[in-house]
């Protein structure tokens, strides 16, 4: 992207200044509105049609006559000492319409998207407000882009005081925060960040008073009551701290023999909840030691409950540690063998086969996922039953296009987990259908799904939810059209959340495949560092990165897994490029059943684009 000096600014009245601050005169009204129209489109190409119904209401006969002078006159204004008759360098003809062609930081409200998205120096971006975005632009494209950036700022604000909370200030960020939840009262953010910002402060009575004022303001004037992370936050103000947890371990270890039957049964419990609490990779190191450990104590029946009772939910079909899982599974298998065919324990067997074959593609795995459902379904056993699906929902990877299969299991997990109680199954389904729904480009029901998951995460203290949603946030942002510097911030601040949690199944390769991902899509430069760690993913990169036909024939099919549309995608993409006219028929043919899909939004991370723009021959 070209470097010239000039800044634009939509955060307030739209404005531009040349590169030593002075302001650039940018004629009437209408030169205005071009300019923000484009602002708006992020870089895009906005088609002169497209302009001219965005520009009036009723666009008049000579619109398009209007708009060509429109664009000479801020052309002149933005590149006053461009030679004549040399090309356009700001604001550039291509194709059927016109772009800005500005660095990312050039534009106000640019910038400011990638800060928010990157969570860095919010109080500098916040500053770089001066009142409201688009001002005097009343089209309903300004209106729309108005209220996104507004609500940009508002968790900006956000973002900031929780930065403060978590680095002891929590006294500097009162003022902000009272002055933020009065001109908002109907952000129940607003409202806990205060509160709990007061009670850091050790005002623990204004914390409680301004909770109080909140439930009344939201049930008196929106008949709702508080949500459940401000009931939690209450909840916490008001329990004192005390050593019930270090009493109740001792006499755990007082009470329950080690090497037990029962020591080995509880322990299984443990790790359970140590696994949903974030403890994941703890939880994964100690759970063959327990398998083996019964085994050792030559009781089959015992062994088979230890390994079943593990139903931690799985939402990634790839393992975190695929030798480990090969293990569990064949435990699981010697297990089987000694319990009765069409019980609840060999149900549960049978559904940690599913699980853990997630991503094998194997024969095995989809059998034991329709038997421990069929078993669980007559035994009408609702907790074993969503432990049945979470197998199903791991088998349903053997073609793309299979979303909204997906979508159907997330649905039924729901369902009766909220009936029944089963908060973590309840968490799972939510993040299933976030996944399908983003697949479909249904981004109004992923975000609903989201916020389902992210509520149940905060009320029953389940962290890694976190992880799933920031990348949520990423990939909509990208699959809805934000600028290329705040998606690639966005998908950049989402891969810190997954340092340190846990779970390298996810983590490796995943940033690196989301940025080419996007840059492919777009039609952007590939300039990767050299030293960029692929993982499991090198194999559908090295085609387009190194332009090599003989790296494209020897790449494999994708994996059964979240990724394989996105993969497919890179294949076909690379075959174009490289003229390879059967590779990108096999790629096709296999992207055909997921041709209503966005490619690689099942995994509710990343997008690489329409199946459909691959789908037609070029």
């Amino acid at each position: 992207m070209t470097c010239v000096s000039v800044e634009i600014g939509v955060l307030g009245p739209v404005v531009a200044w040349a590169a030593d601050g002075t302001p650039i005169d940018l004629r009437g009204p209408r030169h205005r509105a071009v300019l923000a129209r484009l602002v708006a489109a992020g870089g895009r190409v906005v088609p002169v049609d497209r302009l001219a119904d965005d520009l009036w209401p009723d666009p008049p006969a000579g619109a398009v006559s209007a708009l060509r002078t429109f664009v000479a006159a801020l052309r002149r204004a933005l590149e006053p000492d461009r030679p004549p008759r040399t090309p356009a360098r700001v604001l550039v003809t291509e194709g059927p319409g016109y772009a800005l062609r500005l660095p990312p930081d050039a534009v106000d409200a640019w910038r400011f998207e990638a800060a928010v998205a990157a969570q860095d120096l919010l109080p500098e971006a916040l500053g770089w407000w001066r009142g409201p975005a688009y001002a005097g632009l009343d089209e309903p494209w300004a209106t729309a882009e108005r209220a996104r950036l507004e609500e940009l700022r508002l968790r900006a604000v956000e973002l900031h005081a929780a930065e403060l909370l978590s680095t002891g200030r929590a006294a500097e960020a009162v003022p902000e925060l009272d002055a933020h939840a009065a001109g908002h009262p109907w952000r129940e953010t607003a409202w806990r960040l205060l509160a709990e910002a007061l009670w850091r402060a050790n005002r623990q009575g204004d914390a409680l008073a301004v909770l109080r004022r909140a439930r009344a303001l939201l049930r008196d004037q929106l008949g709702v009551d508080p949500g459940p992370e401000l009931r939690r936050l209450e909840t916490d103000i008001l329990r004192p701290t005390d050593d019930l947890w270090a009493e109740a371990a001792a006499a755990y270890d007082r009470t329950v023999g080690s090497g037990t039957p029962a020591r080995l049964e509880s322990t299984v419990d443990l790790l359970r909840g140590l696994a949903v609490g974030g403890g994941l990779a703890a939880a994964r190191e100690q759970r063959l030691t327990i398998i083996e450990a019964a085994e050792r104590l030559g009781d089959p029946e015992l062994t088979a409950r230890v390994i079943g009772s593990y139903d931690v939910p799985a939402i990634w079909p790839r393992s975190d540690d695929p030798p480990l899982a090969a293990r569990v599974v064949a435990a699981a298998q010697r297990a089987l063998s000694a319990v009765p065919p069409g019980s609840p324990v060999a149900a549960r067997l049978l559904a940690t086969i599913a699980v853990e074959s997630r991503g094998t593609g194997t024969p095995r795995g989809a059998r034991a996922a329709v038997e421990a459902e069929r078993i669980a379904r007559e035994l009408g056993d609702q907790a074993l039953l969503a432990f049945a699906l979470n197998g199903r929902y791991m088998q349903t990877f053997g073609r793309p296009g299979l979303a909204p299969q997906r979508d159907a299991i997330g649905a039924e997990l729901v369902a009766l987990s909220a009936r029944h109680g089963l908060a973590s199954y309840e968490i799972l389904g939510h993040l299933i259908r976030l996944q399908s729904r983003s697949a479909l480009a249904d981004f109004a029901a992923a975000d609903a799904h989201a916020a389902a998951a992210d509520a149940l995460a905060a009320r029953h203290g389940r962290p890694l939810v976190g992880v799933f949603t920031a990348w949520y946030a990423a990939l909509r942002l990208a699959a809805t059209g934000g600028a290329t510097p705040a998606v690639e911030a966005a998908y950049r601040a989402a891969a810190t959340t997954l340092r340190g949690a846990g779970m390298p199944g996810v983590e490796e390769g995943l940033l690196p495949l989301a940025l080419l991902c996007l840059r492919t899509w777009r039609g952007l430069d590939l300039d990767f560092p050299a030293d960029t760690d692929w993982g499991p993913y090198a194999p559908w990169a090295r085609p387009l990165l190194e332009r090599d036909r003989g790296a494209l024939r020897r790449a494999p099919d994708p994996p059964p897994d979240l990724m394989q549309e996105a993969l497919w995608c890179l294949t076909a993409r690379a075959a174009m490029r490289l003229g390879d006219q059967d590779r990108a028929a096999v790629a096709r043919a296999a992207l055909a059943p997921a041709a209503d899909e966005l490619a690689g939004a099942a995994s509710g991370m990343l997008t690489a684009g329409p199946v459909a723009d691959l789908l037609v021959d070029r």
